[in-house]
């Protein structure tokens, strides 16, 4: 069982940075894939970024690669999401979620575990 806990969502304009942290509870978090998504009003939840369980494998929708930075930590049971050069698109609620799936790290039916949510709102 892993539960998690999104933090560091918030308002900022259009070309600022925001880091999103995900803590995770249960010893048995270096076994996951980790992932984070996001759902923006009227519209389908969407992947946007995931790494493999031992950090060295990294993922990331086209809507963000050179923009968003996923890291981990699992001495510290820690994600981190860093986003720079925000656009107003990327205005969402930001899910992270935990897999115990070695593939498909793009879906999320392959993930078990989703945190809250935390809002991230950029505007222009």
């Amino acid at each position: 069982q892993v539960q998690l806990v999104e933090s560091g969502g918030g308002l900022v304009q259009a070309g600022g940075s925001l880091r999103l942290s995900c803590a995770a509870s249960g010893r048995t978090f270096s076994m996951y894939a980790m992932g984070w998504f996001r759902q923006a009003p009227g519209k389908e939840r969407e992947f946007v970024a995931g790494i493999s369980w031992s950090g060295g494998s990294t993922y990331y929708a086209d809507s963000v690669k050179g923009r968003f930075t996923m890291t981990r930590r699992n001495a510290e049971n820690t994600v981190t999401l860093q986003m720079n050069s925000l656009k107003s698109t990327d205005t969402a609620v930001y899910y992270c979620a935990a897999s115990t799936y070695s593939s498909g790290i793009y879906s999320q039916l392959n993930y078990n575990y989703w945190g809250q949510g935390t809002q991230v709102t950029v505007s222009s």
